[in-house]
């Protein structure tokens, strides 16, 4: 089944988001940006209509996806669902709850994708695990259709859990994003190349999906090799970044500690 779908927002979620709806035979009717410029530049990827003032947002659309900044959702319902009560309304953020629509639409829900995105790489997502909660059956079963047509792997869960999912994707994937640049700034200092060290990467995320993260850890920390860490503190200038280490260092023996009990 294909719908008529306003997008709201033209950041990386939305660009890659709405991409991949489109090729999936469904009508992106209008991009919403309050900045014109990213607007018009993610409506003209997708051949529609940009726009920048919610006046000029359509009222005849199947459902609006809201896909910016959390504390800009609510603003943006208030605004837009009072005119539209016949359409649903969802958002794709993970911390957001779903009640955020209570008192503003008639029907709503969440479609959160969990993953990582850019505006300019391309992800393939019938890999990406999408995450659907909604106001009640009928509008639940039109966001979970809307899902499958983009993922082979959607899931009903609710707020409170989606909320977990993303605190678990920070750690998984923010986090651990910015140790690879504060790798990369220890090697700057050195002019030595990060992509050295893809190998080293691609093996650690290969490890991750045959065993446990527990039991992928390796290194001084886990055995608590205090010389070697001591060495390896000496050669960071960064007190910020000495402190991460020491943190890092002292959850991941106390992992490995409980580990072995």
């Amino acid at each position: 089944m294909s719908y008529q779908l306003v997008i709201l927002g033209s950041g990386n979620l939305a660009t890659q988001l709405s991409l991949a709806l489109q090729d999936s035979g469904h009508n992106i009717m209008q991009v919403y940006s309050p900045t014109p410029e990213h607007a018009t530049t993610l409506a003209n990827k997708l051949g529609c209509q940009a726009v920048s003032t919610l006046s000029d947002v359509r009222t005849d659309a199947d459902a609006y996806i809201i896909s910016v900044k959390d504390d800009a959702i609510k603003g943006l319902a208030e605004s837009l669902c009072p005119d539209r009560t016949k359409a649903v309304f969802m958002h794709t953020a993970g911390s957001v709850p779903m009640e955020i629509f209570d008192t503003q639409a008639v029907h709503y829900g969440v479609l959160y994708p969990m993953q990582t995105f850019s505006k300019t790489r391309k992800v393939d997502f019938k890999e990406i695990p999408c995450f659907v909660e909604a106001s009640d059956a009928e509008t639940l079963t039109m966001i979970q259709t809307l899902a499958e047509s983009i993922s082979d792997h959607v899931q009903e869960v609710d707020s409170s859990r989606r909320a977990k999912l993303h605190l678990a994707a920070v750690f998984a994937a923010n986090l651990t994003n910015h140790c690879y640049r504060l790798a990369e700034r220890i090697l700057q200092e050195e002019e030595i190349d990060f992509r050295l060290f893809l190998p080293l990467i691609k093996e650690v995320a290969k490890k991750v999906t045959v065993m446990s993260p527990k039991d992928a850890q390796t290194g001084p920390m886990v055995r608590y090799d205090v010389s070697v860490m001591d060495k390896q503190l000496s050669l960071i200038h960064d007190e910020r970044t000495r402190q991460i280490y020491r943190l890092m260092a002292d959850s991941i023996h106390d992992d490995a500690t409980q580990h072995h009990l």
